[in-house]
């Protein structure tokens, strides 16, 4: 028999060692000690009521050795005795426990070990809920007394008040973790939009989502995917991996099949265990092993206009994903698809401006450049013959090759091949392959990546990119270099080149329109030529005849040149002689319309009245091709045209106006041509 005084002492310290229990299983485990003063508990096992109220689960016990095994978690129907006890709220005695647990299938295998155990059942519950029930068992051969039936109520009590706070507690915590889980998928989400808003360019929106995407999920890795429609390949465009070894940089790109298209069409997110893992294609699974990824996630990233691509994320934890974090992402995967929708698009302006604004500067340098004449002047058979020839060749997108020589006006029968083609809305694109350096042709051609060489302080497009889906004219085509052959014929035949300095292989359509005063097939024989890309040259061949075999045109191109350069030097010239028309028609023009043009040019300078002043005494001057018939005739002709226009600009070099302006060349590359071909200042001074 225990006093009051002893209850009381050990109810007070039962309240006491309740209150210091952080949980309400360390307050159970607690009950044993509390009560060994006065009475020996074979075990106390407590049941929580279900939130449908129909069930009871066990949530902790504290037994002895030999008691039955009765897991936690348990579950058993609130029936019998136990609904009796939460029913009345009252303690229920159960002289042998073992028939009772018969009455439930899942403690019906431990009735044996329990047979002859004295039980009280007791309820637990405040004037706020009901909470379960506690069950206590004596060892057999032992009943309780009263005095303990009265304390072991007072301390389910204790117990239920300590489990409503506990309860309390947890649902506390929980929903504080779900404040804060919210908070930071908000802040996750928050900070996608941000990186969207403030990063234009698409790679760096990625590297910034990659790393807001490992602060929240920490995930090992996070690869951005894009679809290249070319390829039918989905391309990595980012990947984030700090702790890497560098294994998934060899798979880099992986090829689609028709079902990895619907699959990305029905916008579906997959979380993928190891196991599932192991069935994607076996270069990818080796290197994910190799990484020890044990887990993944995959978001398609979709638009109103298809699939964009996907976002994948990695862990070498398993499960670390779970099907919240698969739904967020799905949302993240919605935003940055939108991003990378307006990123594309934006890409394609810029491009376009950038196209654009590089077409508007070489024209206008174009337009700022002298040409020799602005149109076709003429009527003679051989002229018209020609223009035959450029209508028929013009409408198509064959190679045309102009052969003729020098200063017969081959540029201006490239522009009307163009102007009269399919692309004469694009641009129009030229390079004289003998004004420029032999080791500069190739990145005039191609262009060049910043640093590709010395002096490429930036990025720079060539004529093949400029000329996309219009027409390139490359002048004097027989000048270019040995080895830059092969590469001007692989860009020819596959439409394709690479940048210097750059891997990347850039695919064009142009045109191309070559020309030349040389004879490329003696220079084949030479070995000077490839003749493969000759062949490739010459599918269209158009021989422009030199001014000699159309002298009937010259009187229309002297009125011509006459009324250009008066309207330019604002002098009023109304006529030309007859015997000085004479003249000039018989002359022999071994630089061709070129050569005309600037005498002409010459003769207006000189003209003080309203009748040209005809120079009759340099025409009859015997010509370059006369006196030194032995040389080759290109140099001859170059060095007649440079003097030419050295006596036109009155010996002036550079400047606006000068021989160098006046031939379209650099005056560096002027006056290394006058150093090679010897020319004295005595030729074209005085």
């Amino acid at each position: 028999m225990r006093s009051a005084e002893d209850r009381y002492r050990t109810l007070l310290d039962a309240s006491s060692t309740f209150a210091d229990q952080p949980t309400i299983k360390a307050v159970l485990h607690s009950l044993r000690d509390v009560l060994s003063s006065s009475c020996r508990l074979h075990g106390a096992h407590l049941y929580v009521l279900g939130g449908d109220g129909e069930t009871l689960h066990l949530l902790d016990f504290d037994r002895e050795a030999d008691a039955p095994a009765i897991r936690i978690g348990t579950r058993i129907s609130l029936i019998g005795a136990a609904a009796r006890a939460l029913e009345e709220r009252e303690i229920v005695f159960l002289p042998d426990v073992s028939q009772e647990m018969l009455r439930h299938p899942e403690l019906a295998p431990f009735a044996a070990e329990s047979v002859g155990r004295a039980t009280y059942v007791f309820p637990l519950f405040t004037s706020q809920h009901r909470y379960g029930i506690l069950v206590v068992t004596k060892d057999r051969g032992q009943e309780f007394v009263p005095e303990d039936v009265e304390l072991l109520r007072s301390l389910a009590s204790h117990i239920a008040v300590a489990l409503e706070c506990a309860l309390a507690r947890d649902n506390a915590e929980l929903y504080q973790r779900q404040v804060v889980k919210e908070r930071d998928r908000l802040r996750l989400l928050l900070e996608i939009n941000n990186h969207i808003v403030s990063k234009l360019d698409i790679n760096e929106l990625f590297r910034a989502a990659s790393a807001s995407l490992r602060t929240y999920f920490r995930n090992d890795f996070t690869g951005f995917w894009l679809i290249d429609k070319q390829s039918n390949q989905l391309e990595c465009v980012v990947l984030d991996f700090p702790s890497g070894k560098g294994s998934l940089t060899a798979v880099l790109k992986s090829e689609l099949s028709d079902t990895d298209h619907e699959k990305l069409r029905a916008h579906v997110p997959e979380l993928l265990s190891i196991e599932e893992i192991e069935t994607l294609p076996a270069r990818i699974v080796e290197k994910l092993k190799a990484e020890s990824i044990s887990s993944m996630a995959i978001a398609p990233m979709v638009t109103a206009g298809g699939p964009l691509g996907v976002i994948t994320m990695g862990s070498r934890r398993p499960d670390n994903f779970g099907r919240e974090d698969l739904d967020l992402l799905s949302q993240i995967s919605n935003q940055i698809a939108l991003a990378v929708d307006n990123a594309i698009a934006y890409g394609h302006v810029t491009e376009a401006r950038d196209r654009l604004e590089e077409e508007r500067l070489y024209l206008e340098s174009e337009i700022r450049s002298e040409y020799t004449f602005e149109d076709i002047v003429g009527k003679s058979a051989a002229l018209r013959k020609v223009l035959d020839q450029v209508a028929i060749v013009a409408p198509t997108q064959s190679t045309a090759l102009l052969h003729g020589e020098t200063g017969t006006g081959k540029e201006l029968f490239a522009r009307a091949i163009h102007t009269f083609s399919p692309r004469r809305e694009r641009t129009f694109v030229r390079l004289n392959c003998a004004a420029i350096p032999s080791g500069l042709v190739e990145s005039e051609l191609f262009g060049h990546e910043k640093g590709a060489f010395t002096g490429a302080l930036m990025q720079k497009k060539g004529r093949f990119e400029l000329a996309d889906h219009g027409t390139l004219f490359l002048d004097e085509i027989g000048d270019i270099s040995l080895e830059l052959q092969p590469k001007l014929l692989r860009a020819l035949q596959e439409h394709e080149f690479e940048r210097l300095g750059s891997t990347k292989t850039i695919r064009v359509d142009v045109r191309l329109i070559a020309a030349t005063h040389r004879d490329l097939q003696a220079m084949i024989r030479n070995n000077q030529f490839r003749e493969d890309l000759f062949y490739r040259l010459n599918v269209c061949p158009i021989e422009i005849p030199p001014l000699r075999e159309r002298r009937e045109d010259i009187p229309l191109l002297v009125h011509y040149f006459v009324l250009c350069h008066s309207r330019q030097m604002q002098k009023r010239i109304k006529s030309v002689p007859k015997q000085a028309m004479e003249a000039l028609v018989n002359a022999d023009w071994p630089g061709n319309i070129r050569q005309l043009e600037n005498f002409i040019e010459r003769c207006v300078i000189f003209t003080q009245g309203d009748e040209l002043n005809v120079l009759r005494a340099e025409l009859k001057k015997p010509s370059v091709r006369s006196v030194a018939s032995a040389a080759p005739s290109f140099e001859q002709a170059e060095r007649q045209a440079i003097i030419d226009a050295l006596i036109a600009a009155s010996g002036r070099i550079a400047g606006k106006g000068g021989a160098a302006e006046r031939l379209g060349l650099k005056r560096t590359t002027l006056q290394n041509k006058m150093n090679k071909l010897n020319i004295s200042r005595a030729e074209y001074s005085g």
